[in-house]
């Protein structure tokens, strides 16, 4: 099978990566804007024509994409989250190649849920900050492609390689500096989140089974347990052997007052999303989040393998190296 990857060297597409290439039945090439990639091609300004012209060269059996931007503006999020995945498709339909598509898309797509509810494919999507619109608004894209198609929605991913702006990256960073500064208290702030968090390996390995799966449509990827930050920090604190007191600090002040569960919220055109106010969540998904994972056990047979406090281990170990 001959599978073209967009996005290798991302936190997720380099697993991907190192999954698909331990398939001996897969021919990987990858595609990105790097020097270390197959094909050079930058899918937020490249032309679909051009990009067909590649597919129908190479006419792989699957595109995979998991490119994409977490961070930046609402014009970069839209260029890279959903201009690039419009050229995608575009280049697939115009493309004689009738290649799958796997899309990466996020939990944040959901936006807000009910504490202690979890999130099924079927719920309504309501995200609550540029980041989630405009991967759903990828997402609406390949779904409307008439394309053999399916949509991962990956929840909190976490792992080796976690990038450091995430919640449990910023907290294994706060932990390095305390234990090299011999301090004997951590401040830490926001610790009542509650996130679904999936190890980045067993996310590559549900890309992996959708690629060869007829599934198609959306199919949530998580553990299905939500686990709140607060006990994640304390796992962290056992594997690093971090003896201090974590101290939680109180929310940052004015948090209260901005829009919370269940506040009403006008519905609005995908550019009025993308100019709203910031959540007072990064990632547009309030204090709950915890994903409904039936339809990947069903259609993909996958579960996840690897428990948070492996995944936690893994992320000490690199910020380890670093003290």
């Amino acid at each position: 099978m001959r599978v073209l990857l967009l996005g290798a060297n991302g936190f997720i597409g380099r697993f991907v990566a190192d999954r698909l290439l331990a398939d001996p039945a897969v021919h990987l090439t990858a595609l990105g804007r790097g020097d270390d990639a197959d094909v050079r091609f930058d899918l937020a300004s490249g032309s679909p024509g051009a990009l067909t012209r590649f597919l129908d060269a190479v006419h792989p059996g699957v595109v995979v994409n998991c490119a994409g931007a977490t961070r930046g503006g609402a014009r970069e999020l839209t260029r890279h989250n959903t201009i690039a995945v419009a050229t995608v498709c575009e280049a697939l339909r115009r493309s004689g190649c009738g290649a799958r598509l796997v899309q990466v898309g996020c939990a944040s797509e959901y936006g807000p849920s009910q504490p202690g509810s979890s999130t099924a494919e079927d719920a309504v999507p309501r995200p609550g900050g540029p980041y989630g619109v405009s991967k759903l608004a990828a997402t609406e894209l390949v779904l409307g492609s008439g394309l053999d198609a399916v949509v991962l929605r990956v929840f909190s991913p976490v792992g080796p390689g976690t990038p450091a702006g995430s919640p449990l990256g910023r907290l294994a960073e706060a932990m390095r500096r305390a234990m090299q500064a011999g301090d004997g208290e951590l401040k830490l702030s926001g610790l009542g989140v509650q996130r679904d968090f999936v190890d980045v390996r067993d996310v590559a390995r549900a890309v992996h089974a959708a690629s060869l799966s007829a599934a198609q449509g959306v199919v949530n990827i998580g553990t299905g347990r939500a686990v709140r930050l607060r006990d994640a920090a304390a796992v962290l604190a056992r594997v690093a052997g971090y003896t201090g007191n974590l101290h939680e600090l109180d929310a940052p002040h004015g948090m209260q007052q901005r829009p919370m569960i269940g506040a009403p919220r006008s519905e609005g055109t995908i550019a009025d999303q993308l100019a709203a106010a910031p959540y007072p969540y990064p990632d547009g998904c309030g204090p709950w989040q915890q994903a409904d994972v039936r339809t990947a056990r069903d259609r993909l047979g996958w579960r996840p393998r690897i428990n948070l406090e492996e995944s936690l281990a893994d992320i000490w170990m690199e910020a380890a190296c670093r003290i």
